[in-house]
């Protein structure tokens, strides 16, 4: 079963998915380049962070710099990209896990969702928040709930009324209502995201 043809049985969600473009998930590799891309994005706009993003590949003059190409430049070569110490030292950590652990995209394409989740957390300066979105956007796992997502839960809130004051009972009743999107979690946050960025602002 397709997966519009599947979320579209919820009435409310039919009508964010209906005014959409079909979303197709990719699955990549280099995943330890995707964390340092997610790090250097925290707290920024998509616009200023690709830019430092473009800036950190140019540092290694390729595309896909190995996790060793990356710890080869000294600390203070990549900060000045336009990171702080914090997400400079997160990004070493990153890379140093992946050296430390002989991790393999491979390895991590063969992981369950939480399983990948415990072991991404490991890593100081990876939260739970940025596991969930390797295994949708990198991974390509169809079926990832982002509760925690600011975005997720401003759409819900409007979507279904919830009341965003309780946080507790928000949380719940969005766990709730997402059982019913399953097996196509990740296609439906998505959308969400989607609607959210594009609907009128009132």
């Amino acid at each position: 079963m397709s997966h519009r043809i599947h979320l579209s049985k919820d009435k409310k969600f039919k009508k964010i998915i209906d005014q959409q473009e079909e979303f197709v998930l990719v699955k990549r590799n280099a995943v330890h380049l995707r964390l340092c891309a997610s790090i250097i994005s925290q707290q920024l706009s998509t616009k200023v962070a690709a830019v430092i993003y473009q800036r950190f590949l140019d540092l290694y003059k390729k595309k896909l710099p190995s996790a060793k190409e990356i710890v080869s430049k000294p600390f203070d070569d990549i900060r000045a990209i336009g990171l702080s110490n914090a997400k400079t030292q997160y990004i070493m950590n990153v890379c140093n896990f992946f050296i430390d652990n002989k991790v393999s995209d491979a390895s991590l394409h063969k992981m369950n969702d939480e399983e990948l989740i415990e072991f991404l957390i490991q890593i100081k300066g990876i939260g739970r928040w940025t596991a969930e979105m390797i295994l949708m956007f990198t991974l390509g796992r169809e079926d990832v709930f982002a509760v925690d997502d600011l975005g997720i839960q401003q759409a819900m809130t409007k979507l279904y009324h919830l009341d965003a004051m309780d946080k507790k009972n928000m949380k719940k009743e969005m766990l709730r209502l997402s059982e019913r999107w399953r097996p196509y979690r990740t296609y439906a946050c998505r959308y969400l995201w989607n609607w959210k960025d594009n609907e009128p602002k009132t």
